[in-house]
């Protein structure tokens, strides 16, 4: 069957138009977050009704100059930037399996605690030791994810249960570690200080920022790649759309559920490491979570689960986190970032439901028409 120009041509414009009809509802998301945010901001700065527009050119100015008014504040946004960007792709895979990974939170926080514990090992060359911390993030998020993953696969338990429980214990781990074990200095509640051989490279010295973020783009790529265009990836995505159907077709549902949750978890693990060897040096004991699991959730709803669209949305989240400071010493509530995130999360958990219902609608009439 032979294809014509127009035909190439006619397809290029369809994947342009669905591609912008993608983009469109999470763009509107964010506009209207904005525009309802604008309200908080005058009622903190004590502005009329007629005086909206300049509140929101006040916050729109006030992000914007907060996270890349000049070199230095845009290369520590993108400290906020890196892990968001390992978290939601660790979300986004999941999410085409059709599996809800709350843990990225607890396997993020096993990939920094396995870096610090490698990072120690003394007189390796920086070639070997880098190299070393990212498997280890590997190692320690896969592993993580890849427990309640068996336990979907083989016993049917539900997945978000299991691995919001594996969340509190990776805390516990952690603090064990660090308070109780001779890895951890006790005086200080923290690990030691890791080499400067597995210290990840800094882009300048005016920042944090340093080259896991460059680990970040390349994870996005490659799991777009692994998503889009191999066989695994086709199977990931059959068994996310209808896993009846993929079992029918003779795809393995167990095996993908797996080896889709050690994926995710090692993603996230890498971001741990990341954050571990880019930015902190040394794991200290735990109150709470960190955050950035959390937080990656809404990066992955935001950019469709497309890991490719993972790097703008975690951009804009992680310009909000950055501007938080800015904020405050413009007497902007810092409250003000949740309350767009949330607003953003909604808009498009509502474009889910709209979608859902017409789906269901149209294999109504199908099953009418048949």
């Amino acid at each position: 069957m032979m294809v014509s120009k127009g035909d190439n041509k006619n397809n290029g414009r369809n994947i342009v138009t669905d591609a912008l009809k993608s983009l469109a509802f999470p763009f509107f998301s964010i506009i209207v977050s904005l525009f309802v945010a604008v309200f908080f901001v005058m009622w903190a700065k004590e502005y009329s009704i007629t005086e909206y527009f300049t509140a929101l050119s006040d916050l729109i100015t006030v992000i914007v100059n907060g996270s890349f008014g000049d070199p230095a504040k845009t290369l520590e946004t993108m400290v906020f930037v890196t892990p968001l960007i390992f978290t939601g792709v660790a979300h986004a895979i999941a999410f085409k399996c059709g599996l809800f990974n709350i843990g990225v939170e607890g396997q993020f926080t096993l990939g920094l605690i396995c870096a610090a514990i490698v990072g120690l090992i003394p007189g390796l060359s920086p070639w070997i030791h880098v190299p070393l911390i990212i498997l280890s993030g590997i190692v320690g998020g896969g592993i993580w994810a890849g427990i309640p993953g068996y336990l979907k696969a083989k016993f049917g338990t539900n997945e978000v249960i299991n691995t919001i429980m594996m969340n509190y214990i990776s805390i516990n781990v952690v603090n064990i570690i660090v308070l109780r074990t001779p890895i951890g200095v006790a005086s200080k509640a923290s690990t030691p200080t890791i080499q400067e051989s597995a210290q990840f490279l800094k882009f300048s010295t005016i920042s944090r920022a340093n080259i896991g973020l460059i680990f970040a783009v390349i994870c996005a790529l490659l799991i777009y790649w692994l998503l889009w265009k191999t066989t695994v990836g086709y199977e990931i995505r059959a068994v996310g759309i209808n896993a009846f159907g993929a079992e029918y077709g003779g795809i393995n549902i167990a095996r993908n559920t797996i080896l889709t949750m050690v994926l995710s978890g090692a993603i996230a693990g890498i971001g741990g490491a990341s954050h571990l060897a880019g930015v902190m040096y040394s794991s200290t004991d735990l109150m709470g979570f960190i955050g950035y699991g959390f937080d990656g959730i809404a990066v992955a709803l935001l950019a469709k689960s497309n890991p490719i669209g993972c790097i703008p949305a975690a951009i804009l989240f992680g310009a909000l986190n950055s501007s938080s400071r800015m904020l405050q010493l413009n007497s902007i509530p810092k409250e003000i970032v949740y309350l767009i995130q949330s607003i953003v999360i909604i808009f498009v958990a509502t474009d889910y439901i709209v979608k859902y219902f017409e789906n269901k609608r149209r294999k109504k009439g199908a099953i009418v028409n048949g």
